[in-house]
This record gives C-alpha cells, sequence and structure tokens, in this order.
C-alpha cells in the first residue's frame, strides 16, 4: 500500500483534489469528515469542546454550531490551540482506524488533512505527500464566492493556517491550482499517474 499525504490551505481546491483521485482509484481518507463526525453528539470531542469554549457553540438542537466554533477559536490563537488540543488527537485517532480499513479496498490510500501535523509522521509513515498550491488572493476570493466568507473571515482562516511556503516544503509533489477545472484536472491525472509509478505494479 502507497499511503499518501494529501494538503493544501482552505481554498485551494484540495477537496476536489481528493475527489479526482478517488475516481480514478484511490481510497480516500477525509480528515474533515472526521472532524465534524467528532463533534456531533456522542462523538469523541463532542463533550470536551462544548466544556472548554460553554453552552453558547451549542444549537437549538444539541449540537455544536461550527460556525459560532469558528468565530471563536479563530479570534484568538490560544483558543484555536485549545480547540486543536481537544480535537487533533481524536481526529488522528479515527484517521488510523480507517486507513487500516481503506488499505483493504486500494493500494493507493489518500488521506485528506487540512493540517498536516494532526497525523505526525510518527503515526503515518507517508509515502508521500502532495500539496495542492494555491496563491492566498485566489484562495480568499474562493471562500468569499462559494463559501459566503467575508473578506475579512477569509483572510483569518488563511492566516491561522501554516504559510504556502511551510507546505510546500513538506511536499514531494505540488499541485497547481491557480487556474481553472480543466488545468486542475490535468493537474489530477498528473499526480494519478505520478502516484501508479510510485505504488508499482499492484497499483
Amino acid at each position: 500500500m502507497l499511503l499518501v499525504g494529501l494538503t493544501g490551505g482552505i481554498g485551494s481546491g484540495k477537496s476536489t483534489v481528493a475527489a479526482g483521485l478517488a475516481a480514478r482509484g484511490a481510497a480516500v481518507v477525509d480528515a474533515d469528515a472526521i472532524s465534524r463526525e467528532i463533534m456531533e453528539p456522542g462523538g469523541r470531542a463532542y463533550g470536551p469542546v462544548i466544556e472548554r469554549f460553554g453552552p453558547s457553540i451549542v444549537g437549538s438542537d444539541g449540537r455544536i454550531d461550527r460556525a459560532a466554533l469558528a468565530g471563536v477559536a479563530f479570534a484568538d490563537p490560544e483558543a484555536l490551540k485549545a480547540l486543536n488540543g481537544l480535537t487533533h488527537p481524536a481526529i488522528g485517532e479515527v484517521m488510523a482506524e480507517r486507513t487500516e480499513a481503506a488499505a483493504a479496498t486500494s493500494s493507493i490510500v489518500v488521506l485528506d488533512i487540512p493540517l498536516l501535523n494532526i497525523a505526525t509522521r510518527e503515526r503515518f509513515s507517508f509515502g508521500a505527500i502532495i500539496v495542492v498550491d494555491t496563491p492566498v488572493d485566489l484562495a480568499v476570493q474562493r471562500l468569499i464566492a462559494h463559501r459566503g466568507f467575508t473578506e475579512e473571515d477569509a483572510r483569518a482562516r488563511v492566516a491561522a493556517q501554516m504559510s504556502r511556503q511551510e507546505r510546500r516544503q513538506l511536499a514531494d509533489l505540488v499541485l497547481d491550482n491557480s487556474g481553472d477545472r480543466a488545468a486542475l484536472e490535468a493537474e489530477v491525472d498528473r499526480a494519478w499517474s505520478w502516484l501508479e509509478d510510485r505504488a508499482g505494479p499492484a497499483a
């Protein structure tokens, strides 16, 4: 099995790349989906997050209001650090479980991870790391246009993550998503060919 770490900043198009790799035959484990699951009622981080941030982040349906939580966490570096400390270990545990299961379905398993440090090299032995790279201003434009962010919120989210340069330094392969959807599809094709070569004949 070739274990691949896929990362990119918010608004980079990483999820589109993950979907493209899945369509080509990869098994994808999605950290974003897991992060939502663990904060659902009964999830591993539900109680600890409410205990730390208080009842104001809980909606009328008893579920954590992710927008309210983000508004608190991303406004304060210490609050964000606390949130990450509560959620990242739980995300890592579930990802390890799902990675083991995914290995039975494909010889190329992609861990789709916004913050690559939630799955450390001590926990996951990556055979490759792919970074989806997008200029900051373009990522901000996409968050405003497609996800309803204000410019202030979008820039705060981007600033809270590691820099483009830091991500690129992690990469074995960098995919450029500064163009249109067709250009990104061509980049996904390039990535898939590269992964098949690395995985060998069993891919």
